[in-house]
């Protein structure tokens, strides 16, 4: 017998969800995996994204999901961008994934943490084709351990900053 609580967790629960991606205004959302949770020197992660509106708004965010034993309290990365007209910038970005104590920002439960870090605010592609970004660690280490995951999630820019 299914009682009313079961029903609404059954319900709710699904409903929620949907509901929640329905509201997804993101452009591009991707990860890549480092195998053995290790970020060599020298090897990049690539993104490409095909970019049709340059009137809209968009945030950027660096994701990056690392585990417990990850030695150091920031990264150190390049980004080098290629833009469809030629254009290329390159960026240092230095993120933040412990605090002063020694503490993860980043969430997740166990020997995972995830952090969202905001990188560009209300950005605008000038052009519209496709864009490339590639990510390679800056730490000056051979093999950077601890690191899992990197990716990048660009979404609508929010109108209410």
């Amino acid at each position: 017998m299914i009682t009313y609580p079961k029903i609404l967790f059954f319900i709710f629960i699904p409903l929620s969800l949907f509901l929640a991606r329905c509201g997804d205004e993101s452009l591009y959302d991707r990860y890549v995996s480092f195998p053995d949770e290790t970020w060599m020197a020298g090897d990049t992660r690539e993104f490409s994204l095909e970019v049709r509106d340059t009137l809209l708004l968009y945030d950027f965010y660096l994701n990056i999901r690392n585990t417990t034993d990850y030695p150091y309290s920031n990264l150190y990365l390049f980004m080098d961008t290629q833009m469809p007209d030629g254009g290329k910038a390159r960026d240092t970005i230095e993120v933040f994934l412990a605090d002063r104590m020694g503490e993860w920002l980043g969430r997740g439960l166990g020997k995972i943490k995830e952090s969202n870090i905001l990188i560009r605010q209300k950005l605008l592609f000038p052009v519209s084709g496709t864009y490339t970004f590639r990510m390679e660690q800056a730490m000056r280490e051979t093999e950077l351990k601890g690191i899992t995951d990197i990716g990048i999630r660009i979404e609508k820019a929010s109108s209410v900053q």
